[in-house]
């Protein structure tokens, strides 16, 4: 095995343009930007769209769970694990009304991990899809 590894999970939705679901280098894997979106499907859990794409309503809980759903697939894949998340940055598209609601299922997600990863939490106008909340990790891998 190379001490620089591309991941491509069978279970995460499919990428959105030229990169892989992870990198392994040495005992570190880092994720590229994972959204709530899935596999082989447009659907976007708890997405509501018009006719032309843009986001009627959106339910951010539905949203987590997909996207925390979705990062374990890679992590999993990896070799890697939940409980080994070093590292998280989180994009909220509406940082005032969705906080509380990612805020509190972060913690029941993070609820039995002894060490739970860093974290930061930015505000941001728009992500790449019509999503709103995209996580970014760090986790080890291995030994």
């Amino acid at each position: 095995m190379s001490n620089h590894e591309r991941v491509d999970s069978q279970k995460a939705p499919e990428p959105v343009g030229l990169y892989p679901h992870a990198r392994r280098v040495g005992n570190l894997l880092f994720l590229s930007g994972v959204g709530p979106r899935e596999r082989g499907s447009k659907k976007i859990p708890g997405v509501e769209l018009d006719a032309q794409g843009n986001i009627v309503s959106y339910d951010l809980e539905t949203q987590c769970h997909s996207v925390f759903r979705n990062v374990r697939y890679i992590l999993e894949e990896a070799g890697s694990s939940w409980d080994r998340l070093v590292d998280v940055t989180v994009y909220l598209t509406d940082m005032k009304k969705d906080f509380p609601t990612y805020n509190r299922l972060w913690a029941e997600y993070f609820k039995d991990v002894p060490t739970p990863p860093c974290r930061t939490t930015l505000g941001i106008t728009a992500l790449p899809t019509p999503i709103a909340i995209e996580l970014k990790c760090i986790a080890t891998i291995g030994d």
